[in-house]
């Protein structure tokens, strides 16, 4: 590990006086130590936000969710209004890490994380999003677990977060303050794809700070869930998953949310999917067309093309568990 300096702030005037002077914010840590320990990130300062009076979960005006940056995993998956409000958020989060981790990681840190590839990971490796211009290792590699969707000639690294799965399919918003005052970013525009500049990762300004995630309201009765398809049930990340929405009312689908994880360098919305439901009636046949279009525009790799089918699989399961039709 290479020397830095710490500094702990105790409000926001502090965190972004020391962010605008180069300083990374850190909360958990469950992320950003690892990969100082692996010498993947080398910041000259940390900046401790976990005092910070952000870790509310509160109703919005307008009958949405907002769940401040440091809210615990595991105090927001555990909150009443999001488990009535938004399952799909407390499952998704409740199938995150483990125990231990859920209970330090942050809901800002969590959608911050980055890839879990192996040769981002491996500082001998060529990596782009980790040395830009040295090339992407993965692409000619073993590469089972990386991305079919939104990749470039940069990088197929997938995104790990699955709560942010879950924020992507409800097309949540990321409130941000900085330097030059508050701004909102919606979800689909916070996690930026590769590209050829697969090092920049999100929509953040220099000294930034996530201040919450709000989710929109949706009429009722809203069912949702998350599924996550993975090589054990304990602490792993997912091959696929999927993150549904859905609001029936006289037996006709009025709203469809749903997106994927485990296949897209980003979680991935799947809007073709949901054209395929709004105004149609639940049934199997329905779900198994819509599920069709779930790895449209797919680029398998050498070893992950099984993933475009287990995508489909995956979200044609959980349309049926969400929609009650098993």
């Amino acid at each position: 590990m290479y020397p830095f300096s710490f500094t702990k702030v105790s409000d926001t005037r502090g965190a972004l006086d020391a962010g605008r002077r180069g300083g990374r914010y850190i909360a958990g840590g469950t992320t950003l130590v690892d990969l100082m320990r692996e010498t993947v990130e080398r910041p000259e300062t940390l900046v401790d936000i976990s005092a910070l009076p952000l870790r509310e979960v509160t109703a919005t005006e307008r009958g949405g969710l907002r769940i401040g940056a440091l809210v615990r995993m595991a105090e927001a998956a555990a909150h009443p209004k999001v488990r009535t409000l938004y399952p799909v958020i407390s499952q998704a989060l409740e199938l995150s890490a483990s125990p231990q981790l859920r209970n330090m990681a942050t809901i800002g840190g969590n959608i911050m994380q980055r890839t879990r590839c192996t040769y981002f990971r491996d500082v001998t490796a060529a990596c782009n999003k980790r040395e830009p211009g040295s090339g992407c290792a993965a692409r000619d590699g073993f590469n089972r677990t990386h991305a079919i969707l939104g990749t470039s000639e940069s990088c197929v690294a997938t995104h790990p977060s699955d709560a942010a799965v879950a924020f992507a399919a409800l097309e949540a918003s990321v409130h941000l303050l900085g330097p030059d005052g508050e701004r909102t970013v919606p979800f689909a525009d916070f996690l930026l794809r590769p590209g050829s500049t697969p090092n920049r990762e999100q929509a953040l300004r220099e000294g930034e700070l996530i201040t919450a995630v709000e989710i929109p309201v949706y009429p009722r009765p809203l069912r949702s869930g998350y599924l996550k398809v993975r090589d054990r049930q304990s602490y792993e990340f997912a091959l696929t998953s999927a993150a549904v929405a859905l609001h029936i009312r006289g037996g006709v689908i009025r709203e469809a949310k749903v997106a994927a994880g485990g296949v897209g360098t980003v979680p991935w919305k799947l809007p073709a999917v949901e054209r395929q439901l709004i105004g149609e009636r639940p049934s199997k046949a329905l779900w198994t067309e819509a599920a069709e279009r779930a790895a449209d525009g797919a680029r398998p790799l050498r070893h992950n093309r099984f993933k475009a089918e287990l995508l489909k699989r995956t979200v044609e399961r959980q349309l049926r568990t969400v929609g009650g039709t098993k």
